[in-house]
């Protein structure tokens, strides 16, 4: 383990990082990524807008609806009480990006900021999982086409009360790998390793965070490991975060490639869309990895 916790990947240090990229997503599935192609001031001005957004009156974030189910404005629950959350269903869409801004009658200049954003997020979470499918042998280029990148733009207003307690609850992500702007300022977030042991992951400015999701197990046929995290209440005060979430196939059913099958790996889940995973978490309450062996095809006698 490296400073800041998890393991760094330089990218324009490819193909010398390949074996380096895939121990970290069969190990701890998750780490930081140095050299990227955000420029640092978008990166800033992203971060600008963001809290602007977050600032609008309730009326207006209420706007912003969900396309899938949580895929739109989420307000402070009983669960999560100090977090709420405006999103983008799909970030690679030039008119889902205008349509997002439309709701939250974004400004010329935070329109601007939000597309050239998307845009390059975008393009980065698509190069990041064809290198992660480089790593493991495959090199076909069509593997991820059309799979939609939700965007979610996070506010934590932790209070001197909340110092101690948990800011989001102990959970995976569904998709298949998530990119991370953290708060440059503001640490709390921590990552499950294998041992069960939490580790935190301190902020390290201009870089990001990836981490896996449920889907990338499925794909893989149980070889990357998805990643539970949590988020603590440091200080008391506010913590801005950006998360791009690259999700899975949009509307076909997800399966391991052949490459990842055979009669020493046999397939271990069914054939299942995003949307069915996704609503089968929501509905069980499973969001720690748990609703993956409900999907997992059971060995006959």
């Amino acid at each position: 383990m490296e400073k800041g916790g998890v393991p760094t990947i330089d990218l324009q240090d490819f193909p010398g990082q390949f074996e380096r990229l895939r121990k970290a997503c069969e190990e701890l599935g998750c780490f930081r990524i140095v050299n990227h192609n955000i420029p640092l001031p978008l990166m800033s001005e992203m971060k600008n807008v963001v809290r602007s957004l977050l600032d609008l009156p309730m009326e207006i974030k209420k706007r912003n609806t969900d396309v899938i189910s949580g895929s739109g404005y989420m307000a402070p629950s009983q669960v999560n009480p100090l977090y709420e959350a405006l999103g983008l269903f799909d970030m690679g869409s030039s008119q889902a990006v205008d349509t997002f801004c439309s709701q939250l009658d974004a400004s010329p200049h935070h329109r601007e900021v939000i597309e050239m954003y998307a845009k390059a997020i975008y393009e980065l979470a698509m190069d990041l999982a064809k290198k992660l499918a480089q790593s493991m042998g495959l090199m076909r280029s069509d593997l991820f086409e059309g799979w939609p990148c939700q965007f979610r733009i996070n506010k934590y207003n932790f209070t001197p009360e909340a110092v101690g307690s948990l800011g989001v609850q102990i959970h995976t992500d569904s998709g298949f790998l998530t990119i991370l702007q953290d708060d440059e300022n503001v640490g709390g977030l921590e990552v499950m390793d294998k041992s069960g042991a939490f580790v935190a992951v301190d902020p390290e400015p201009g870089t990001l965070l990836v981490n896996l999701g449920d889907i990338a197990t499925v794909w893989s046929n149980g070889r990357l490991r998805t990643v539970k995290h949590r988020v603590q209440c440091k200080e008391a005060t506010m913590r801005i975060s950006i998360a791009t979430f690259l999700l899975g196939p949009k509307g076909t059913a997800l399966e391991a490639p052949a490459e990842f099958v055979d009669s020493e790996h046999p397939r271990l889940y069914t054939a299942f869309t995003f949307e069915d995973y996704r609503k089968l978490r929501l509905s069980t309450k499973l969001h720690s990895g748990e609703a993956l062996e409900l999907v997992r095809i059971q060995p006959s006698n």
